[in-house]
């Protein structure tokens, strides 16, 4: 599947500003991102604090690979908040490319990139090993069919290191919401854990290529140690949430 390059073929977002924010869309009544302006590298949308979730249960990734880039709120955190990362970023849409300075994405540097590519051939080609996939890929219809195949999320754990972690943001009334859920379980085999974000329909879907008693220890919510006291007081009851799921997992 070629990657689709030529500009023409992509929808351009516009950028919503009020007082206090910055916000990215497609359309006026879908959001894809938002920022706020006095804490620019803050998760302003709770799914988003709920996908940083994968430091429970690795707090230190030497290596992580991001499937969409939206507004950048995954991508500036991670960049700010773990230093010893490196961080690539796949987006295929070059006009969300254009307005990485819109929202303060910092610049391609030896630890940080974002390269204009299709995350489906990104997993599929790239011959680098990451310990955390992030995807979060949709676009102005939708989740594009070639992140939510079978053979994606295969590609997905052969990406991974070997105690690797996928984090996928899925929406709980998306017509194949169950299909797909049942992919990832194939394609991990049935090491995942979902977490629903009530409030916005979001499940983020954790996938781990080792079983997750492994990984984190019942009952135990500690603060990683890369997180300042603000950005875990904003995560924590997040991550709360997680924790209580995981227990409920467990026999």
């Amino acid at each position: 599947m070629p990657d689709k390059l030529d500009p023409a073929e992509h929808v351009r977002p516009f950028v919503w500003d009020d007082v206090n924010t910055k916000s990215l869309h497609f359309s006026i009544s879908e959001l894809q991102s938002r920022m706020r302006l006095e804490k620019p590298d803050a998760l302003d949308v709770e799914y988003t604090r709920a996908m940083m979730g994968f430091l429970l249960f690795n707090a230190r990734p030497a290596s992580i690979a991001m499937i969409g880039l939206g507004g950048g709120s995954l991508a500036k955190f991670c960049h700010r908040h773990l230093p010893d990362a490196h961080i690539t970023v796949a987006e295929i849409n070059p006009h969300v490319i254009a307005l990485r300075d819109e929202f303060r994405v910092p610049s391609d540097d030896e630890r940080f990139r974002v390269l204009q590519a299709d995350g489906a051939n990104y997993v599929r080609d790239t011959s680098q090993r990451h310990d955390v996939l992030l995807v979060d890929g949709y676009d102005y219809d939708g989740m594009p069919e070639s992140l939510a195949s079978q053979s994606f999320y295969d590609a997905c754990h052969q990406v991974l290191s070997p105690h690797g972690l996928l984090v996928v943001n899925l929406h709980i009334e998306h017509p194949d919401y169950a299909l797909l859920v049942g992919r990832i379980e194939r394609s991990f085999e049935a090491h995942v854990l979902r977490v629903h974000v009530k409030r916005e329909g979001n499940v983020i879907v954790f996938a781990s290529k080792t079983p997750f008693s492994e990984r984190q220890r019942l009952g135990v919510l500690s603060q990683p140690q890369t997180l300042g006291q603000q950005a875990w007081g904003e995560l924590r009851p997040t991550f709360a949430q997680i924790v209580t799921t995981l227990q409920e997992l467990q026999p």
